[in-house]
């Protein structure tokens, strides 16, 4: 209390006794009881009155003492149970936790991790996967800018997540327990193996794998990949003691569409420990995206030999060069590109309009522009019979497919008749026509899109020049065949704005987090962000259903699954009140991620406890670690010196006196007839 406060209370019990004695004692002939009794009354009140003015606060030091921490986290996942180290792992956690000295040092706090990490929980070993990275990053906010140790009890096999030796915060003490038998067991396993999950029919794709072998002597491997229970491909892989990792490169033919199982096989004459991770099943989805294109054109133009060599490089299209009187049958091509179409063309585009086939126009000198007019609907040609060269200007803010500029600004011009080309209707224009560097608002290659129908517009002949200079800037066809290819895949491809979006892989790993993503649109085509959805899944093998609702998910909605068994599943997604659908297919393959190890990571380990200060414990030396957390000079506690300001008395005491003493008062002086 400071010493004006202290002058304060003086000066209102003097300022309170005044007034009481002025009251009730000055200039009273007869000083009985009950004046003093009145008197006593009204010096309370006023004290206490002025007490609650001045509200006179006392501070006092609190010395508080706080215990380190001491984190205690333990592997939950299922390889602990592959290791049979289960019983380590129990006991190892309530020998720490019922040690009395720890108790007493430290503040203990109990955490499990397998995907996630979770404090308190009861070790079960049923997690599907190991993040150890994930423990990294919560004890980092649970102890933010703290000293401790921690314990960390596991076998330093980690599935998912980064990598959790450089996680820790540098300032933790880790102590790494080992979980599992560390004697060197012979062991072939298929490491990790990447493929695409998705090809096209007839081309090659790529399967990396990595192999490891655990042991000392030399052996020779067998590698195969299987499909269908046939053997595809195999070769020898040689393991010795230096060269205990192995990486095999393979190209696989895609020859069936559709979702291609394959399995890696490893295997040698020696009888494994664990030959669970000697198989690993992938799948690849083989995509057709062969494609029949018709140039139909009744001039004779290197521009068709150009388009066709380019439409050509990828193997999976065929090209097809006819004249409008010939062709017969529209049906089997999936793009038609009209070359400088004249009178001639007038039954192609009569027959189209029901067909409906995407189109390619190219215009030039020798197009009969009257006849185009008449016959499209995205622009109009106002043009005269003088010829113009036209140079290509690239337009970055063109977005119906990723194409990047290949110097078209370089490329020689191209000739078309000179005059006005003004959009009818709703295009999207990739290149714009310049006239000796001037941009003259017409577009030289153009798009327009309306419900499934796709066409586009190239303006000007001699496209073939293009092909040319751009092997001369590259040495190389290779960009501008890939430009003429991404036109062709845009016009092959029939895409109506749907209204229900549904995002899926076609198959996922046992074990593994399977999410479907959705989005439902509008009629105005706008996220709607008050949708009802609901899934139906089934399993084909089994045939029992479930239906789950859709939860929000950013800019959309999604179901997440887990603990789907291996097999075929279909499923439906339905918006309730539209009755919008989406029916799709996906399959669980048998692997577990978590039966891959026979050893503990010791190695890892071990950096783990350099990196951070510690020292690497092995179940049998928990005498050890306990000594080190209870050495004198480490881990102390922290005190706080906390200064609390409390009030001399209560607001509310004060209260209930001042009413009492003044009621108390008030009876007295009514009882003895005092006015």
């Amino acid at each position: 209390m400071t010493t004006s406060t202290i002058l304060l209370i003086l000066l209102s019990v003097i300022i309170s006794g005044v007034v009481a004695f002025y009251q009730y004692l000055f200039k009273v002939d007869n000083q009985n009881k009950t004046n003093w009794l009145l008197a006593f009354l009204r010096f309370i009140s006023i004290f206490s009155l002025l007490l609650l003015i001045i509200n006179p606060v006392i501070s006092r030091k609190i010395v508080e003492t706080n215990k380190i921490p001491l984190a205690i986290v333990a592997d939950n996942s299922r390889s602990i149970t592959e290791l049979k180290a289960t019983t380590d792992a129990l006991k190892l956690v309530e020998t720490l936790n019922s040690n009395s000295a720890l108790k007493e040092k430290f503040e203990i706090q109990n955490y499990t991790f397998d995907e996630t990490f979770i404090a308190g929980k009861p070790l079960d070993f049923k997690g599907n996967q190991s993040n150890i990275h994930e423990v990294a990053v919560n004890l980092k906010q649970l102890n933010k800018n703290a000293f401790y140790p921690v314990v960390l009890i596991t076998d330093g096999n980690q599935t998912i997540g980064n990598d959790y030796v450089y996680g820790f915060h540098e300032s933790t003490t880790l102590f790494p327990v080992v979980l599992g038998d560390t004697t060197t067991t012979f062991d072939l396993k298929i490491n990790q193996l990447n493929a695409n999950k998705y090809s096209f029919l007839k081309n090659k794709f790529p399967v990396e794998v990595f192999l490891q072998y655990n042991g000392n002597k030399s052996v020779s491997a067998a590698f195969s990949i299987e499909k269908n229970g046939k053997k595809i491909t195999s070769q020898t892989v040689n393991f010795d003691a230096k060269n205990k990792v192995q990486s095999v490169q393979i190209l696989l033919e895609a020859d069936r569409v559709g979702l291609q199982k394959y399995k890696a096989v490893l295997s040698s004459s020696v009888k494994e420990k664990n030959s669970y991770n000697n198989t690993k099943n992938f799948a690849v989805e083989v995509l057709d995206q062969k494609k029949e294109i018709a140039i139909i054109s009744d001039v004779s133009h290197p521009d068709l030999g150009a388009i066709k060599r380019a439409i050509e490089s990828n193997a999976q299209r065929k090209v097809t060069i006819v004249k409008p009187n010939s062709i017969s049958d529209l049906k089997k091509f999936n793009v038609l590109i009209l070359y400088q179409p004249n009178a001639s063309f007038r039954k192609v585009f009569e027959a189209n309009k029901n067909l409906k086939i995407n189109t390619f126009i190219v215009t030039g000198m020798a197009t009969d522009y009257t006849l185009l007019n008449q016959m499209q609907s995205d622009l109009v040609f106002k043009l005269t019979n003088k010829k113009e060269d036209f140079t290509a200007s690239f337009v970055y803010d063109f977005n119906l497919f990723a194409q990047t500029d290949i110097q078209f600004s370089q490329f020689p011009p191209l000739e078309n008749p000179f005059g006005k080309i003004s959009e009818k209707g709703s295009v999207n224009t990739l290149l714009k026509a310049k006239v000796n560097g001037i941009e003259v608002g017409n577009p030289i290659l153009t798009f327009s899109e309306k419900g499934t129908s796709r066409n586009a517009y190239l303006l000007g002949e001699n496209s073939w020049k293009w092909r040319m200079e751009s092997f001369v800037l590259n040495q190389s066809y290779e960009k501008y065949d890939l430009f003429i290819d991404k036109i062709i895949q845009y016009l092959s491809t029939n895409s109506a704005k749907k209204s229900l979006l549904v995002e899926h892989e076609s198959f996922y790993n046992s074990g593994e987090t399977i999410e479907i993503f959705a989005q439902y649109f509008n009629k105005s085509y706008e996220l709607e962000e008050n949708a009802n959805l609901s899934i139906t899944l089934t399993n084909k093998n089994t045939k029992s259903t479930k239906n789950y609702n859709f939860s929000k998910a950013n800019n959309g909605y999604q179901a997440i699954f887990d603990g789907l068994t291996p097999g075929n599943y279909a499923f439906q997604v339905k918006e309730t009140t539209s009755n919008a659908s989406y029916n799709g297919t996906f399959e669980v393959l048998d692997f577990d991620v978590e039966k891959q190890f026979v050893n503990p990571d010791v190695s890892k380990l071990q950096q783990l406890a350099n990196q951070n200060n510690g020292e690497i414990i092995y179940p049998n030396q928990i005498d050890k670690l306990v000594q080190k957390l209870l050495q004198k000079d480490t881990y102390l506690p922290v005190e706080k010196t906390i200064i609390k300001n409390s009030p001399l008395i209560d607001s509310l005491w004060l209260l209930v006196i001042i009413v009492v003493s003044l009621a108390i008062e008030w009876f007295t002086r009514k009882y003895n007839g005092l006015v």
